[in-house]
């Protein structure tokens, strides 16, 4: 018995790569845990075991014991802590071993699906490569053998929880040592890279032997070693870029295939300005923004790319918005504007030290104002833009509100006085409802949507806190709401005018249309002014201009 179990021990330390003194005191702590079961009453019970010899020698109280007295029920206890301290001491071995392989390369095969995570079995045991993890567009099946590295690995309970991930920039890294036997051998180094899974990829690279052109070397006769990476990254576009100390050097490479004019580096904010012809700026922004913004991680900086029109325009405005400062004249606003500062965000989150340090002539006083005002007004303008959108839509809806207050007025005067209109006419249909309702301007239901009709209540102006902004609804605005009514036959709430006009309303709508023509005039009458209510005559009604049945151009009633 004494050698089988030492042939045991021996062969579980090879399968489970569990060192042998975890598994000897695991015996030995079994045996202890089931003699204290089976003699409560013990004071002391000690067990020892000969890794050499197998043999388990106990003593209680200072006499010797035969475990096999114990009996079976003690034995049971005994199996279940070792079964214990065995599971236990395979997880920590696991999770030494795979700890040590983080952000390795693995390869495994495709096991089973749960959920949206792929299980995926490395061998000892099963990795978990989660939804999140896999390049977007792929597929995979049961038995596939895949590539990914260990991106994490943990302890959860009784086990070793293992993540794959096919989608993070080192499994690119990781590929290229793969294909490429210069990266392997250290003689090209990859010295940064950026990657959007399943769309583009940049990587700069190196060499530290000038007769080793590392882009070529990377690319492959004919792109045969480039192949191989995109073919496992599911088509993935892969950009190589010569890498430079310089960043005047370095940006321009990784913003390619776009051509660069100039580069305007801003050390305090950590932005490069990029400076390209109109015919180029598509191509260096790229689709969504997805060429700037992979070259702005490739390089560690911001890179805003625009035309040399478009800077002239956005440092104009910039001077002039930090000339509202107090304490901040046009001298001093263009040194700032010359260290890329370009916006009173900018301004607000910069040091004092660096601005001292770096503009001559400015204290530390003075910085520390200069801050501290940039700062509330960007708060300012960032609250005031929202405000004035909707101000500026209430403010348009309350004119054509009072505008239909108006008109309803003026048919009221006409209805009371025969010699203007005749006591048959029919009056407007989008007029008569406004009546029939007896709603005022400020009584009439808001046409904005339910969740913007508190916001835009709130921006109406009122006697005792007026809106400047409400004054600024154009003239053409109110004209072009009118044009709509009359070319779509619709009425101000929405709803389409259907009811046919009177006859009376037809014969003057004609009496105008043919007075126009003879007299070589506009093929129908000029619009009024909305300052000034038009004067109506005994011959025209003035429902006549909002008529479904007048084509707006003055031709025939249909």
């Amino acid at each position: 018995m004494s050698v089988d179990l030492v042939r045991i021990v021996d062969s579980i330390h090879r399968d489970k790569n569990i060192p042998k003194e975890v598994l000897i005191e695991g015996i030995r702590s079994a045996v202890q845990t089931a003699a204290r079961k089976h003699y409560p009453d013990a004071e002391s019970i000690e067990v020892n075991f000969d890794p050499d010899t197998g043999s388990l020698d106990a003593t209680m109280d200072g006499v010797r014991m035969d475990p096999a007295e114990l009996g079976r029920i003690s034995a049971q206890t005994a199996k279940q802590v070792i079964i214990q301290k065995f599971r236990e001491a395979e997880r920590d071995s696991l999770f030494d071993e795979f700890e040590d392989q983080r952000g390795d390369l693995v390869t495994g095969t495709v096991v089973r699906f749960e959920g949206g995570a792929v299980i995926v079995n490395l061998g000892k045991t099963d990795a978990i490569l989660p939804r999140g993890e896999q390049i977007p567009g792929e597929s995979y099946h049961p038995n596939e053998r895949i590539r990914a590295i260990i991106l994490d690995v943990r302890k959860v309970g009784q086990r070793v929880k293992i993540i794959l991930s096919r989608t993070h920039p080192d499994f690119v890294r990781r590929l290229f040592e793969l294909e490429i036997p210069e990266i392997a051998d250290q003689i090209i180094a990859i010295r940064a890279l950026a990657r959007e899974a399943g769309y583009r990829s940049k990587v700069a690279v190196t060499s530290i032997d000038t007769k080793i052109d590392a882009v070529g070397a990377c690319v492959g006769v004919r792109g045969t070693r480039i192949k191989n990476i995109v073919d496992e990254l599911a088509g993935e576009r892969i950009d190589i870029v010569r890498w430079n100390e310089s960043l005047q050097v370095l940006i321009p490479n990784a913003l390619q295939p776009a051509e660069i004019d100039e580069v305007m580096l801003c050390h305090l904010l950590g932005r490069a300005i990029v400076l390209v012809r109109d015919d180029q700026l598509s191509l260096a922004i790229g689709r969504r923004g997805q060429n700037v913004r992979l070259a702005s991680k490739l390089v560690g900086w911001d890179i805003e790319i625009m035309t040399a029109e478009e800077l002239d325009e956005v440092i104009e405005k910039a001077v002039k918005s930090f000339e509202k400062i107090e304490g901040v004249e046009t001298e001093l606003a263009e040194r700032l504007v010359e260290q890329g500062i370009l916006s009173y965000d900018d301004l607000s989150v910069m040091e004092i030290p660096d601005l001292v340090n770096t503009i001559e002539g400015l204290s530390e006083e003075q910085a520390t104002d200069i801050v501290a005002r940039a700062e509330v007004m960007a708060e300012e303008q960032s609250e005031d833009l929202p405000r004035r959108k909707g101000g500026r839509a209430a403010a348009a809806l309350l004119e054509q509100f009072a505008s239909q207050e108006a008109a309803a007025e003026g048919d009221e005067s006409a209805a009371a006085s025969p010699d203007e209109a005749p006591a048959g006419d029919e009056s407007d249909p989008v007029e008569s409802q406004t009546m029939h309702d007896g709603n005022s301007a400020a009584e009439v239901d808001s046409a904005l949507p339910p969740e913007l009709d508190d916001a835009a209540a709130d921006d109406l102006p009122t006697d005792e806190n007026p809106d400047p902004e409400a004054d600024e609804a154009s003239d053409d605005e109110i004209h072009d709401v009118a044009l709509s009514e009359e070319k779509y036959g619709r009425s101000r709430q929405g709803h389409e005018v259907t009811s046919r006009p009177s006859d009376d309303d037809q014969g003057a709508s004609i009496r105008i249309v043919t007075d126009a023509v003879e007299s070589g005039g506009a093929g129908r009458p000029a619009p009024p002014e909305p300052e000034t209510p038009p004067a109506h005559s005994a011959e025209t009604h003035p429902d006549d201009r909002e008529s479904p049945e007048v084509t707006p151009h003055g031709g025939d009633v249909s």
